[in-house]
């Protein structure tokens, strides 16, 4: 078969070649960057040092857990004979690519930072620009080494299989497990680093803030530099993982819900796997023009600034959705206009998220601003009235999220609503190309939300190294625009997250087929409701699922999806309760610190930093195993269990409230920390004041619930997804 991929294939690792090496060229562009005064370069080794060290810890704690995994599906593979013999090694690179994501971002963040601070003090621009530029490297690494890991392993399992009749259906379905080691490693980036960061931030902030009166990032703290070091390992290598298997999965769960659409059309099958990867290298090169595209000028507001990132994510989403229809005529796919409307579905589903986003945690806009104005009768009200802005704020996401998940249906089967099995997954493709067209400019997307921290930590360098008031000011915009673009960038993930864990629940119905007729050759006789014999390899998927009863009368099924439902605040619950305890014991730690070295908030000790990166180190690596565990485990014993009917039950449970709840906690947490900022720029009293002292409290509170409980819940809901399907032989074992 390798012989018959398209000439217009090999777009696509040239396109990720372009990418890294794009990737490559900002980054030597910010390292040309002065990193400022002595001091500055101190602050910024300490961040750097203590990032690299977490990160490495973490990676041994990962190591160890994949080894044992890999070990497990080598036992299913070789010795059980119910798993494909490539699952353990394309598990193993999807966690190794999602690691250097993580890796080469922050990397770029922990250099970038002070860089940003320096540049700050001669103009806005040319910080944004260095903070943003930086931010790219993320987001081209990330597309570079996604679809480079795509299409190696498509040539690699094409030339392997050519001239089987069924290679495509088994090549996208086997590829479809390089994206479990993606989800494995992303949880555990998120989790452990959402921990690091928020045990450290909420810890400077309740002691340093509310109880010492002293300023954000304040070097007297001993907490701040953990606090920067956490802005690193959380929201940049943990965002990097996150997307990364955002990425692959929607693009891996189209590519192999094409080839079951198609599988009677050998020609228009192969045009159907290859289309979403070329639309997401399209999508990089639009990108590129969107980055070079992002400038503003000094004394900018925030809706200028604002308005000026929108500016190169629009003209990059305009640019795709145009190119989506050349692509799609020129490889002659099958209704190639509905299917290109169902990408323009996943676009314009991810703007309006986007847009809904920016307007519920924006301080521009009238949610903020009522949070911040809540705060004059107290931080209980604060809280109450941010707790009442997320859960309001799910309504538009959800609802975009459903016309999207229609639209893009019935577009791409050219509006049939006849329910047939053809139509079914031909819609069910148009879903899945949908999530393609959303993360297709994830490129510069991604560069919006990793600048985020850049900026962040620009700010805690300035305020340590003693610079002007007037650089503090324009870090303080430039972090405030982070904070709600990083809300977007999870809003995005959150939604691509939905579409794409819907599509997988058909390549799981697939998964499961193929392990059927692997069972059947090998003499198994499967015996259907009604007492006769069934055979998966001439079934369809409505055949199916009514083999398997999955409908609502099912028990298995209504309780699969309790079980579901349950996962989502469950794991919830217990990110929340981890950083509970890591903040409180830093929380005593910077007390201890104030009480026991005198002179420290005089300015005449030094603290001991060391020790609370410590502590953050320890509390996240430690808590992150239980949540990440649990999330492999609870869909394995779910289908040997309640079999195929209470699994699907289950994805549907965990995603319909994962995504609703990880919506509420990304914006009310986004929400809670721009309506500080609000009041910290002399608003309502200003710093120090009892509003400026209620709102940090309610930002504490939504620490954990933007940035560690709620953006790890879109990787929970696609990770049982992926478990699903790669345990699926062990459950067609247990029927």
């Amino acid at each position: 078969m390798i012989m018959n991929i398209p000439l217009v294939f090999w777009l696509v690792p040239f396109a990720s070649v372009c990418a890294l090496a794009m990737a490559w060229y900002f980054f030597k562009y910010m390292m040309k960057e002065d990193e400022g005064t002595v001091r500055m370069k101190e602050i910024a080794g300490y961040v750097r040092i203590g990032a690299m060290a977490y990160l490495k810890q973490q990676y041994k704690v990962v190591a160890v857990i994949f080894i044992i995994l890999c070990l497990v599906f080598a036992f299913m593979a070789y010795v059980l004979h119910v798993q494909n013999p490539w699952v353990p090694f394309a598990f193993l690179t999807g966690g190794i690519f999602s690691g250097l994501c993580g890796f080469f971002g922050m990397k770029t963040a922990t250099y970038a930072s002070a860089r940003t601070a320096n540049a700050v003090r001669s103009s806005l621009d040319r910080g944004l620009r260095i903070a943003f530029r930086s931010g790219a490297v993320m987001g081209l690494v990330v597309v570079g080494l996604g679809l480079l890991d795509i299409a190696l392993w498509f040539v690699l399992l094409s030339a392997f299989y050519e001239g089987e009749n069924t290679a495509l259906v088994t090549i996208t379905t086997t590829m479809l497990t390089f994206g479990m080691g993606a989800s494995t490693q992303a949880l555990f980036a998120r989790v452990g680093g959402g921990i690091y960061t928020k045990a450290a931030d909420v810890g400077a902030d309740l002691v340093g803030k509310v109880e010492a009166d002293i300023p954000e990032d304040d070097p007297r703290n001993p907490a701040t530099i953990a606090d920067n070091v956490g802005d690193n390992v959380g929201d940049v290598a943990g965002m990097g993982a996150d997307l990364y298997e955002s990425y692959c999965g929607s693009i891996l769960s189209t590519a192999a819900l094409g080839a079951t659409a198609f599988a009677l059309n050998g020609d228009m099958q192969l045009k159907a796997v290859i289309a979403p990867m070329l639309i997401a290298a399209v999508g990089i090169f639009l990108s590129l023009a969107g980055i070079f595209m992002v400038r503003t000028k000094e004394g900018a507001t925030m809706k200028d600034l604002l308005h000026s990132l929108s500016l190169g994510t629009n003209v990059s989403a305009c640019l795709i959705a145009v190119a989506t229809f050349v692509i799609l005529y020129l490889l002659d796919i099958e209704n190639w206009i509905g299917v290109s409307f169902s990408v323009i579905s996943g676009l314009a589903a991810g703007v309006i998220i986007g847009m809904a986003t920016e307007y519920y945690t924006s301080q521009g806009y009238k949610p903020t601003k009522s949070i911040a104005k809540s705060s004059e009768t107290g931080s209980a009200t604060v809280i109450i009235k941010g707790i009442g802005t997320g859960m309001i704020s799910t309504m538009v996401p959800v609802v975009t999220i459903s016309v999207a998940i229609i639209a893009s249906y019935l577009c791409a089967n050219g509006f049939d609503m006849s329910m047939n099995s053809a139509s079914i997954s031909k819609g069910l493709y148009g879903i899945g190309i949908a999530a393609v067209g959303m993360l297709s400019t994830l490129g510069i997307t991604l560069a919006t939300d990793a600048y985020g921290p850049i900026a962040d930590n620009a700010g805690g360098n300035a305020e340590m190294s003693g610079l002007d008031p007037e650089v503090r000011k324009r870090t303080d915009a430039l972090d405030a625009l982070g904070n709600t673009t990083a809300a977007t960038g999870k809003g995005f993930a959150i939604g691509s997250a939905a579409l794409t864990a819907l599509a997988l629940l058909a390549s799981y119905i697939e998964e499961i087929k193929i392990n059927m007729s692997r069972a059947v050759a090998e003499g198994e006789v499967f015996i259907d409701n009604v007492g006769n014999v069934f055979n998966p390899d001439n079934a369809g998927l409505l055949d199916m699922i009514n083999f398997f009863q999955v409908n609502l009368m099912n028990p298995n099924v209504l309780v699969g999806v309790f079980v579901g439902a349950m996962a989502a605040f469950m794991f919830s619950g217990i990110t929340m309760g981890a950083v509970g305890r890591a903040a409180g014991s830093m929380v005593e730690e910077v007390r201890r610190q104030f009480r026991e070295i005198k002179g420290i908030l005089d300015g005449k000790a030094t603290p001991d930093y060391d020790r609370c990166i410590k502590i953050s180190t320890r509390s996240a690596l430690r808590e992150m195993i239980l949540p990440s565990v649990l999330a492999i485990i609870i869909p394995v014993v779910v289908g040997m269990v309640l079999g195929v009917a209470g699994v699907l039950g289950l994805l549907v449970g965990g995603m319909s409230t994962g995504f609703t709840l990880a919506v509420f906690m990304a914006n009310s947490g986004g929400a809670w920390d721009n309506a500080k900022k609000m009041i910290e720029e002399g608003n309502f009293g200003g710093k120090g004041s009892p509003c400026h002292k209620a709102a940090v409290v309610g930002d504490t509170v939504g620490d954990p619930f933007k940035d560690t409980s709620g953006p790890s819940l879109n990787i929970l809901i696609k990770l049982m997804s992926m478990v699903s399907i790669v345990m699926a032989g062990l459950t067609v074992a247990f029927i």
